[in-house]
């Protein structure tokens, strides 16, 4: 193993992770922690970052650590004081000496999906993006606005229209259908469905579902984007239309970026626009020609690493390694 190694780190809405890896591209150390997103994890996100830095530098000399690429959603919350001194202190707290450097979780999620330099990236996880790539740097995006502006077709948004769906319904006395009984199951367990659609058995689960709902952080609706995806597998209509508007959604966010000029790949990031999900699928029907996936952005993190300790390292064979590691 080189005694230079590089760190890679990729901090989402849901999840935080870091990899270490030494100058030929072998992964030497990983950590993960909870949500690293200091918009919508304030509280959290500086701790869980040290978390996982600790974790992923065990039994490592971390002042081997010569070059360190960050992806951050909600990376515009360092440009507050208080929030660049807590992960300021993370950092330095994992015994860490090289600087690094904080970038967008489209452009890692880019470098994770293609080693190719140009492209198109769109992140539909907890929240929902999209980025035109030139030179391995971003030069323009369009949504990721946040879950309060935006975020439009992210897991976000699916869980926050299924549960507006639900009191749609109690709203007209109407019967809950699969969706609306797992959406209620989910933020309620163990409560059932009033039998009777009589308005004030139905009342006063509205009135505990908003109660709840509101009393939690609003990112926790993106937890409901999987019983969405169920139901559509079930043949829920509501589901349906839900995972069909999402994907609207977010290829409408897209078109405001993609002219006829536009070259390189588009790369597709996160849960909601993965192969598997339904979303995912309806977007790759919509766009022709070189769409790839990228499975998380910590590995292109780390390829960029690679490349910013010394270009020569940022080679095909060393992004293979790293994100299909």
């Amino acid at each position: 193993m080189s005694d230079e190694l590089v760190l890679g780190g990729d901090l989402g809405g849901t999840s935080t992770r870091i990899l270490i890896a030494d100058s030929e591209g072998t992964v030497v150390g990983r950590g993960a922690a909870a949500g690293g997103n200091p918009t919508s994890h304030p509280a959290s996100a500086a701790a869980n970052f040290g978390q996982a830095l600790h974790a992923a530098l065990d039994g490592l000399d971390a002042a081997a650590v010569k070059a360190a690429v960050v992806g951050m959603a909600g990376g515009v919350a360092l440009q507050r004081p208080e929030v660049a001194a807590q992960f300021e202190a993370a950092w330095t707290g994992a015994g860490l000496r090289s600087t690094p450097q904080y970038i967008g979780d489209l452009e890692v999620a880019f470098a994770s999906g293609t080693p190719e330099p140009d492209g198109t990236v769109l992140i539909a996880g907890t929240g929902s993006n999209v980025g035109l790539v030139r030179n391995h740097q971003l030069q323009r995006t369009a949504g990721g606005h946040g879950w309060l502006l935006g975020d439009d077709g992210s897991g976000f948004w699916l869980g926050r229209e299924a549960v507006r769906s639900v009191l749609e319904s109690l709203d007209l006395g109407d019967p809950l259908g699969l969706l609306g009984q797992a959406v209620v199951q989910a933020i309620l367990p163990g409560r059932d469905e009033p039998a009777a659609a009589h308005r004030a058995g139905y009342d006063a689960l509205r009135d505990l579902l908003v109660m709840t709902v509101n009393s939690r952080p609003p990112v926790m609706l993106a937890e409901l984007a999987p019983t969405v995806i169920a139901a559509y597998h079930q043949d829920d209509k509501t589901a349906q239309m839900l995972v069909k508007r999402a994907a609207e959604l977010l290829t409408e966010t897209a078109a405001r970026l993609k002219t006829t000029s536009d070259i390189g790949p588009m790369v597709l990031a996160g849960s909601v626009a993965g192969e598997s999900s339904p979303v995912g699928q309806l977007i790759r029907e919509h766009f022709a020609g070189d769409v790839r996936t990228a499975r998380d952005g910590v590995g292109g993190a780390t390829w960029l690493a690679l490349g910013a300790l010394d270009p020569a390292l940022a080679t095909e064979q060393n992004h293979a390694r790293l994100v299909e590691r």
